[in-house]
């Protein structure tokens, strides 16, 4: 089983029989759904198509057709993976949504293939022949064979033990070749049908990381909001792009489903969903989806960090600064990193390197939960002699917050309003370029005089 898949108790069954009328269900949506976009395309006068002149070049390779069916098979063995109830519906939702979401954009804007398939003979002819019984050649972007590929090739690389897996990767690329070599598929509706994929993935995932959260509070809400108009005014300018560009448009369109997703974690006050664990390893399905937005937070922290880019000594074994790269580790002569972005996946590795993530949105007040969880390991590594980098994006405002919390908890003494000033003084002092507002103060005094005792975290 998949590490992040939900371990099954010690006396329940496989899920055989419900496996089975999944399949028969799910069969049943896709020849009919598939079908009648198929139809409905064909009862339009005009069917635009999308390629560019140099796909001529590509090879009719008439055998490709054989990895090409093979999805067929491969999608009915996959219902049988799973050993859990839970799982097994996971994967479920992720094909039933990509089937979904395909058909919807046939119907919204239906696309024809533009080539004329030359014959073939033999065995390829045959299926050639069978493929053409039911399949028109609509249905075009994003494509449902590779959609249906990413979710497939997932399930099977987390059960299949890793001495197949070269096996394994080596067929699934060729299924997805085999899209462009029987020429059923312009090249335009292989990323389209790849972002689809992930973004199934993305939003069914076996196991979401145990993430403190609390309500969204209204600054939250206020930043779901930006976000949510950014994707919306992003939307319009892919659609602006459309007669200028195809490949623009599609990759404004990429980085308006990012910000979608991220208006969804904002709103939802959820850092869990952008899946990025304690060990600040980041799901690939997440990275996919969000890449825009995350190559946009990690040039947006360099950006602001460009003049000031060095970590700043708070105290004995302590630093703040911005998201590390190795460069910026090496600088800083950290032995021990406390990572409290959410957004950004970790970008630093070493053997003698201690790594902890507590993921938090930026430009929001960390809750006392994860303040609980942060002080607790600072405090951990900093007893045991670590040289400890608290780092965010900027290094100014979410790491600047847990090492005041720690910093004010030290104070001891009953006054948790004159502990929480010295500490920020004595931060600010440090590190002129903090910024952390009157909430930031308040959450803070809340903490220290409710004299919060953090969990235990590892010193390793």
């Amino acid at each position: 089983m998949h590490p992040d898949a939900p371990q099954p108790a010690a006396d329940e069954p496989r899920p055989w029989g419900l496996a089975c009328v999944l399949l028969a269900l799910a069969g049943a949506l896709f020849f009919l759904s598939y079908g009648f976009a198929n139809w409905l395309a064909s009862q339009r006068a005009d069917v635009p198509s999308f390629y560019f002149g140099w796909e001529r070049g590509i090879p009719f390779v008439p055998w490709t057709i054989v990895p090409y069916w093979s999805i067929d098979l491969l999608y009915g063995i996959s219902f049988f993976l799973w050993r859990t109830r839970a799982a097994l519906l996971t994967h479920v939702k992720r094909l039933v949504a990509a089937q979904l979401i395909s058909v919807a954009c046939f119907i919204a804007f239906p696309l024809r293939f533009a080539f004329t398939r030359p014959a073939a003979d033999g065995l390829p002819g045959q299926l050639f022949t069978l493929l053409g019984g039911f399949d028109l050649p609509f249905n075009q972007a994003p494509s449902l064979h590779i959609s249906l590929l990413i979710v497939l090739w997932i399930a099977f690389a987390a059960h299949l033990p890793r001495r197949w897996h070269l096996l394994l990767h080596g067929w699934f690329a060729l299924i997805g070749v085999s899209v462009l070599t029987t020429w059923q598929h312009h090249l335009i509706d292989v990323p389209t049908g790849a972002l689809v994929g992930w973004l199934c993935v993305y939003l069914f995932p076996l196991r979401l990381p145990a993430i403190a959260a609390s309500a969204p509070d209204a600054a939250t809400r206020r930043l779901a909001r930006r976000y949510a108009l950014g994707a919306v005014a992003t939307l319009l300018c892919a659609l602006l792009a459309l007669g200028a560009s195809v490949t623009l448009a599609l990759l404004l369109l990429w980085g308006a489903l990012a910000l979608a997703c991220v208006a969804r974690i904002y709103a939802l006050a959820a850092p869990a969903w952008f899946q990025k664990d304690s060990g600040g390893t980041m799901a690939m399905a997440a990275r996919w989806v969000l890449a825009p937005y995350l190559l946009g937070a990690f040039l947006n922290s360099r950006w602001w960090t460009r003049r000031a880019p060095q970590a700043s000594a708070i105290a004995e074994g302590v630093w703040v600064g911005r998201f590390p790269t190795q460069a910026d580790l090496r600088a800083s002569g950290a032995d021990a990193v406390l990572d409290l972005s959410a957004e950004l996946p970790r970008a630093v590795r070493g053997d003698s390197l201690a790594y902890r993530c507590v993921p938090m949105l930026d430009l929001t007040v960390p809750t006392a939960a994860q303040l609980d969880q942060a002080v607790a390991q600072l405090d951990a590594w900093q007893a045991a002699g670590r040289r400890v980098l608290v780092s965010c994006a900027l290094g100014y405002s979410r790491s600047a917050m847990v090492v005041a919390a720690w910093f004010a908890r030290r104070q001891g003494g009953a006054d948790a309003a004159a502990a929480v000033e010295a500490a920020l003084a004595h931060l600010r002092t440090h590190r002129p370029a903090v910024v952390l507002g009157d909430a930031h103060a308040d959450a803070l005094r809340r903490w220290v005089a409710q004299g919060r005792i953090p969990e235990r975290s590892h010193a390793s």
